[in-house]
């Protein structure tokens, strides 16, 4: 079972399944609220949950291929923050990792 590449991701698929969860609900207000600020209507409401859904979907997946096999610590309530936070806010890995500095060339 140690051996198994699912098991040693246990800890990193829970979180996100988690985050990706109550991110659904977020989205589900964030749409409503956003959508009631410019257009009082159902369409806008589903148009506007629509995105953000989509948003986190894909934040889900590029942090799963980036950040999820590392991760080995136990999943608490810190660290289902934690990916609930990166879930909104994956782009800034994407804008961290282009601006990193290039490593110089050894000297000689």
């Amino acid at each position: 079972m140690e051996n198994d590449p699912l098991y040693r991701l246990r800890h990193a698929l829970a979180g996100m399944a988690l985050a990706l969860l109550a991110s659904v609900f977020i989205a589900a207000f964030a749409g409503a609220f956003i959508a009631d600020l410019f257009a009082d209507s159902y369409g806008a409401r589903v148009a506007v949950y629509s995105v953000l859904l989509l948003y986190v979907v894909v934040g889900t997946g590029f942090l799963f291929v980036r950040v999820a096999q590392h991760e080995t610590r136990p999943l608490t309530v810190n660290r289902l923050a934690l990916w609930l936070a990166s879930l909104w806010l994956w782009p800034l890995l994407l804008t961290r990792q282009r601006t990193a500095p290039e490593t110089p060339p050894p000297p000689g």
